[in-house]
């Protein structure tokens, strides 16, 4: 057995993590999604790590601690990220149809992955990732988010969740990733999906199958777009890692993308140190995003590692084989911390740390702040049409997401028709046709053999049950130039 080193203190004498009795604190239910801080403060009488369970019958150890998170994520020669070393999955004691194995399971990716294997997938990924322009990104996003706000900005009322924070990530990232609208809805419906946990085998299906279209979509026709980038990379990724690669990028540019924006949000119109700044013309948005990041991250609990051998964690056995969650929320609000400060500190673990640290956090945070500024530029008499202490948060332990986020405001004019929603210097073209220009950035290019095309290749809608119109069916008429 080998020792860590010190990163806080261990649990008192007499502490149930010292008995190896299931001990561990709920994270799933309505109650743990109502407070997660207080779980977080019970938690912390074992330590700078904690037992839990993630669902019925699976148990698991959350880092809490701050430097007890860095000390796992910056040490990959002891913690490792493969799921295939979960002992209980792997022997059936986990079943394949509990509602956190989707999010947990191996998959060929660079988030599953380690040592070299990791390397050589998430070099396609930053490879990729950095032929977006970042301005065209921005005029992307202010073109959406114009659309969008002109859709309910004349009724004086709104859900910001359903209606727009949920929306914007999905409308990007389908642009990013060159997908259509149809297999685009049945993406952030997969993923949803698999977050809360519910029906979660069903929506890992309907994830895998939409991105199984996409990627034969792409192989067929590839345009200038992350997934055709990702798949002309020299590293030479068969389909099955590309849709896998594709699982962890939508998933983290959607789903958390959708949650900081409308947490951001929620902290801005019910927190008196932004709200009272609103009024005044002052847009504290990157202050607020800070916070956000800080204290309710929208990836609260992820970041799985096992030990490649029993350690013992300041006092904890952790076992080999067994899963290690790190608490990005807890870490980040650790009393131990030396400073509250937040804005402008960027050193939070939000986007995780170490070799598997977010490689789009400067793309996400910058859509998430274009999102959040262009609506308060829109809507400045914005308000919550509840009390902040009866909005009510989405099960599950992975994340830190709000069910509906009620507002109201004097109601506005959609923009005139035929009025420019963005620059005609950043706002990207919306056509099907292949222009023979990219919207997105030629250099660094990891590969020649894409060819530059339009950025998405648009597909009939057909995925909606018949009878229901989904708001997304606008949105595809937009999208096309309809």
């Amino acid at each position: 057995m080998t020792s860590q080193p010190d990163v806080g203190s261990g649990p008192p004498p007499g502490c149930p993590a010292h008995t190896g009795q299931p001990t561990g604190e709920l994270m799933y239910g309505p109650d743990f999604a109502a407070d997660p801080a207080a779980a977080y403060q019970r938690m912390r009488r074992f330590g700078p790590a904690a037992p839990v369970q993630l669902a019925p019958g699976v148990d698991a150890t959350l880092i809490t601690g701050y430097q007890a998170a860095l000390s796992v994520l910056r040490s990959p020669e002891t913690f490792v990220k493969d799921p295939r070393r979960w002992r209980a999955l792997a022997n059936g004691q986990v079943p394949m149809d509990s509602p956190v194995v989707p999010m947990m399971m191996y998959r060929p990716n660079c988030l599953f992955s380690d040592g070299e294997e990791h390397r050589r997938l998430r070099q396609v990924v930053t490879d990729s990732l950095e032929r977006i322009d970042p301005n065209e990104l921005r005029g992307y996003v202010e073109e959406s988010a114009d659309t969008l706000i002109d859709q309910f900005c004349a009724r004086g009322e709104a859900d910001l969740l359903a209606e727009y924070a949920r929306a914007i990530p999905m409308l990007v990232a389908n642009h990013m990733f060159g997908c259509p609208p149809d297999v685009g809805e049945r993406l952030l419906a997969g993923m949803s999906g698999i977050f809360d946990g519910v029906d979660a085998e069903k929506a890992n299906e309907v994830l895998t199958q939409a991105l199984v279209e996409l990627v034969a979509l792409k192989r067929a026709k590839p345009g200038a777009d992350v997934t055709s980038w990702m798949m002309a990379h020299p590293a030479g990724l068969t389909d099955e890692e590309m849709l896998h690669q594709l699982v962890v990028l939508m998933g983290a540019g959607t789903e958390p993308e959708q949650n900081l924006i409308a947490n951001g949000m929620r902290l801005l119109l019910s927190d008196d140190r932004f709200a009272g700044s609103l009024s005044g013309g002052s847009l504290p948005v990157d202050d607020a995003l800070d916070e956000v990041l800080w204290t309710d991250p929208p990836m609260a609990n992820y970041a799985v590692h096992y030990a490649v051998h029993d350690v013992d964690f300041s006092g904890l056995q952790l076992r080999e084989g067994e899963p290690i969650m790190i608490s990005f929320a807890a870490a980040n609000t650790d009393p131990t911390l030396a400073s509250d400060q937040r804005a402008g500190n960027r050193a939070h673990l939000a986007w995780s740390a170490g070799p598997h640290a977010c490689p789009a956090q400067s793309s996400a945070r910058l859509a998430a702040s274009v999102a959040v500024e262009k609506l308060l530029d829109r809507l400045p008499d914005l308000e919550l049409a509840v009390p902040v202490e009866t909005l009510m948060w989405r099960p599950g332990p992975f994340h830190r997401a709000l069910i509906a986020l009620p507002v109201r405001f004097p109601p506005v004019a959609p923009l005139a028709a035929g009025t420019s929603h963005a620059s005609a210097s950043s706002a990207p073209a919306l056509t099907d046709e292949t222009s023979g220009e990219t919207s997105w950035n030629a250099s660094p290019a990891p590969s020649s053999s894409t060819p530059p095309a339009a950025t998405f290749t648009a597909k009939a809608t057909g995925s909606a049950p018949a009878g229901r119109r989904r708001w997304w069916n606008s949105l595809a008429g937009w999208w096309r130039g309809r």
